[in-house]
């Protein structure tokens, strides 16, 4: 391990490297390509006191099966990114806070102040920069405790493989063997080389937007950044999530159709979000549902392959629909969009991508589900499979797992729950405020927990007091 570092008050910056550069250069695909070089956060709770120098030890093992991590972006001269593998490392910010750990949890979530335990990295400040493309920030809570908040840059890797690496990163911790990842990204490129259908239809979920439609997208997502967009918090409990389901089977007697625990609570959020936005009859209402394509692809993407690997898919119906429909045949229409992600498709929209990336339009590709998001569309990206609460480095598993509010509104996430819960779900919205405002009527907390047994509905937790007024 090699480790540089810099101390001021109560903090120090280390620079942790594996202490081997390969020199290798990994062209990113036209899915890392198409997040942009933007940075995912994520903060571990723990009860116990995690080791700063022995999380930085084995932190520089890691980092030698994942040397994309400690690079560097490039700009390439036909405008695509790479990631100069020259370890120039990754930052490590030791911190002491004052206070003590909070109860956090889904009545009492981290959101509000998060950004102090995370050390930033400026997006747009990435290529061609010095700028690492993963930060630790270690904060020791007084009385004991420790909170891990980590950034990632989401053009290296999606969900499912920043947790990898948090896995890879625990089990070396914890002198365990796990599989080295693949970083070849030549494995996208020959999935759209041999699409064999229409592979115009490719671009169904994207939209080659012009100049000023971009523009105003992110306008508005800067406006939710500054406080137009909040996030509600709530549990939904084993049982309630198994009365549901069965909620769900009885309306579909008798089809010989079957949904998943999963599809009935998407089905569920999808129809209550829907009656909050309260929109006309005949409007549209999109569903995005965010899914992770290796397991469609067959052997074309490993299961070690780690990058960006996620596309949608967007069922859609009348508001009057989706408030007509008993929960069971929505969430039959949530369960026939995911049979929608098959290979052919999945290989026709990559094509798709690489086609606008050589005729040069790649930079005004946008995600539809991502420009509807302020109109017609809920995307829905469910992290329940996820290992959040398995990131334990031998003090123990994390007792709460959180993120910054997301300023995309109409956006969710269904997260997982500590061991101890059985199966439950935690759900983060991201919403408008002034749909916020409604949800303090205490009948919304019933309508999202109508399947609860009486007397045990979770409350709504908000992300802070302005969104109470």
């Amino acid at each position: 391990m090699t480790a540089s570092a810099t101390e001021s008050g109560a903090k120090r910056t280390f620079t942790v490297r594996a202490g081997e550069a390969s020199g290798d250069r990994i062209r990113l695909s036209v899915y890392d390509m198409l997040i942009g070089p933007i940075y995912t956060p994520r903060a571990f709770f723990y009860r116990e006191t995690l080791d700063g120098e022995a999380l930085r030890a084995s932190l520089a093992r890691t980092l030698r099966n994942f040397p994309i991590l400690s690079g560097r972006m490039k700009r390439d001269p036909d405008g695509g990114l790479s990631v100069l593998c020259d370890d120039g490392g990754v930052r490590f910010v030791e911190a002491y806070a004052s206070e003590p750990m909070p109860d956090y949890g889904p009545r009492h979530t981290a959101k509000k102040g998060l950004e102090r335990h995370l050390s930033h990295a400026m997006p747009f400040w990435v290529v061609d920069h010095d700028t690492p493309l993963f930060t630790v920030k270690l904060t020791h809570m007084k009385d004991g405790g420790s909170i891990l908040g980590l950034t990632m840059n989401h053009a290296v890797a999606d969900g499912s493989s920043y947790m990898s690496f948090l896995e890879s990163w625990v089990n070396e911790h914890r002198g365990l063997g796990y599989a080295k990842p693949s970083h070849d990204r030549g494995v996208i490129d020959t999935l759209g080389a041999s699409a064999t259908g229409d592979t115009r239809t490719g671009g169904a979920h994207f939209t080659v937007t012009g100049r000023a439609q971009k523009a105003a997208f992110i306008g508005r997502a800067l406006m939710g950044s500054l406080g137009n967009v909040t996030t509600v918090t709530t549990r939904f409990t084993a049982a309630e999530l198994a009365t549901m389901k069965d909620a769900a089977m009885a309306d579909l007697a008798g089809t010989k159709q079957w949904v998943s625990t999963n599809d009935a609570l998407t089905a569920h959020l999808w129809k209550v979000l829907g009656e909050l936005r309260d929109r006309p009859d005949a409007s549209e209402e999109r569903l995005g549902l965010i899914a992770d394509f290796r397991s469609f692809t067959g052997e074309a993407i490993p299961d070690d392959y780690w990058g960006n690997a996620v596309t949608n898919t967007r069922p859609g119906m009348t508001a009057a629909e989706l408030r007509a429909r008993p929960l069971g045949e929505v969430a039959a229409a949530v369960r026939a969009s995911h049979a929608m992600n098959t290979e052919e498709r999945i290989r026709e929209e990559t094509a798709f991508l690489r086609a606008e990336s050589d005729a040069g339009r790649f930079k005004r590709v946008m995600n539809t589900m991502a420009l509807d998001a302020f109109d017609s569309t809920i995307a829905i990206n469910n992290w329940s499979k996820l290992p959040f609460y398995r990131i334990d480095f031998g003090q123990g598993a994390p007792f709460w797992y959180d993120f910054t509010s997301i300023p995309i509104p109409s956006t969710v996430h269904i997260a997982p729950t500590p061991a101890d819960q059985n199966g439950a779900r935690d759900v983060h919205m991201a919403l408008p405020r002034t749909q916020v405002r409604a949800l303090q009527e205490p009948s919304w907390a019933s309508r999202f927990h109508r399947y609860a047994e009486s007397g045990e509905t979770f409350p709504l937790t908000f992300m802070d007091a302005k969104a109470k007024r």
